[in-house]
């Protein structure tokens, strides 16, 4: 199950007091402070983990606590620190809170401190001065920061297929990668991003993220698009999906810009290459017409016959190398 999204809370370990204490031994009634300091609160740690593909452990455990510290003790004895807890996630994890984007993680075995364990109190041995030898003074631990959280996972690919339910996605993905999507002709087979990693030869890979189809809408929530759109905002190419047997190729291609533009203006600065999809199922393939811009190629495909695909390739991995 691909599970992107969840809210947790997690409380940092409690640092532990510190010990008021004085030496007590034979024929040393009169001793001084030996009092020990508590141990600090385990911290509560996110870290990716490359073997991990959703947030899917986060679904229903939501609170994590982390273990406080030992309280200090006498004979200058401390307290030993709170085991604090590490939270496995994917690569491209977002953490926020209250909203607000607090840590990217974009990287493998990357680690981030979400709720820090608070720090151990003092014994009274600290305070023993030349002026005060017999200190009852102690502290007590700072409590461990406590937080709610937001994961939200966000693919990590170069390529965003992008275009309306049964466009041809799911299909184009698995002719030019390894990628097993599913494939069916019906709205919304696609119920969540499939990645697969596309080889122009040897010494040149990209991966490419197919999302599930947009609607009129989707930006606001209607099928599946507020939900998956956020995956295509890490990538550096957009590969519009535009059925060839479409009656307003034009009009199809600026209803998908606009819902894009209508959740996230930043996405219209990315690259962009058109795609016909289907040509196979028209006589006319020299008729097709879409007005754009110059600087944007549009390449016509058949994932049935392969026609276009080996072009479709080439084109996405120079865009790639000009990035």
């Amino acid at each position: 199950m691909f599970i992107d999204y969840s809210k947790i809370k997690v409380k940092a370990g409690d640092g532990g007091s510190g010990c008021s204490s004085f030496r007590r031994e034979k024929f040393v009634p009169f001793g001084g402070p030996d009092g020990g300091n508590g141990g600090k609160g385990g911290d509560i740690i996110i870290k990716t983990n490359s073997n991990l593909a959703t947030l899917i452990d986060y679904r229903y455990k939501k609170s994590y606590k982390a273990k406080r510290g030992q309280h200090g003790q006498g004979k200058n004895k401390n307290g030993k620190n709170g085991e604090g807890i590490i939270l496995e996630v994917p690569i491209g994890t977002v953490v926020k809170e209250d909203g607000e984007l607090i840590c990217d993680l974009i990287e493998d075995a990357q680690e981030f401190i979400a709720a820090k364990g608070g720090r151990g109190g003092k014994g009274n041995a600290v305070f023993a001065t030349s002026t005060d030898q017999a200190p009852t003074k102690w502290e007590t631990g700072q409590k461990g920061e406590e937080k709610v959280l937001e994961l939200e996972l966000k693919v990590l690919a170069e390529v965003g297929l992008v275009g309306f339910p049964n466009s041809g996605k799911s299909t184009l993905l698995s002719k030019i990668s390894a990628a097993k999507p599913k494939i069916a002709d019906y709205p919304f087979t696609t119920l969540h991003p499939n990645l697969g990693t596309v080889a122009k030869d040897s010494y040149q890979t990209f991966v490419a993220a197919d999302i599930p189809g947009l609607i009129e809408g989707a930006h606001k929530g209607k099928g599946l698009g507020d939900k998956f759109l956020k995956h295509i905002e890490r990538a550096k190419i957009l590969v519009f999906l535009i059925e060839s047997v479409s009656n307003d190729i034009s009009g199809d291609y600026n209803k998908l810009l606009n819902e894009l533009g209508a959740f996230n203006e930043e996405i219209l600065q990315k690259s962009r290459i058109v795609v016909i999809s289907k040509i196979d199922l028209i006589k006319d393939k020299e008729g097709i017409n879409i007005n754009l811009n110059d600087e944007i190629p549009v390449i016509k495909v058949s994932s049935f016959s392969g026609e276009g695909l080996e072009k479709l390739i080439y084109t996405i991995s120079g865009f790639l190398g000009e990035k």
